[in-house]
């Protein structure tokens, strides 16, 4: 995972969440490996959470070069989504496996010293 919200929400690389919807729909538990510094307890939810917008000319385009639809087509490019705390049966992290609920888990994992407040204060 790139960045955990408080509750759990996870922003990971394009197709996580859909790769977690299947899952949940086959019944076949869904876990998210990060490390604990992915954390970000300043947001609370992963609405919250900036999504990377990528060129839309590496959709439209081959190597960016050779148009592979209409011209003058644009698209929406988000490098990253959301994956809901409710479809991830665990979080693997260097310390152990988190189960939910995350949020309760999280306090405790911050009160005992274990992550950091903010995402920015592990930006050096």
């Amino acid at each position: 995972a790139d960045r955990i919200a408080r509750n759990g929400d996870v922003a990971n690389k394009i197709g996580t969440y859909s790769l977690a919807v299947s899952c949940h729909y086959h019944r076949i538990p869904f876990y998210v490996a990060a490390p604990l510094s992915t954390f970000d307890l300043s947001i609370s939810a992963g609405k919250e959470i900036p999504i990377e917008e990528r060129s839309g000319r590496e959709v439209t385009y081959i190597w960016e070069q050779l148009p592979i639809t209409v011209e003058n087509a644009t698209a929406w490019n988000p490098a990253f989504d959301v994956t809901p705390a409710a479809l991830i049966h665990g979080i693997i992290t260097e310390k152990k496996i988190l189960k939910p609920p995350f949020e309760k888990v999280v306090e405790k994992l911050k009160f005992n010293g274990l992550i950091q407040k903010n995402y920015e204060e592990l930006i050096v």
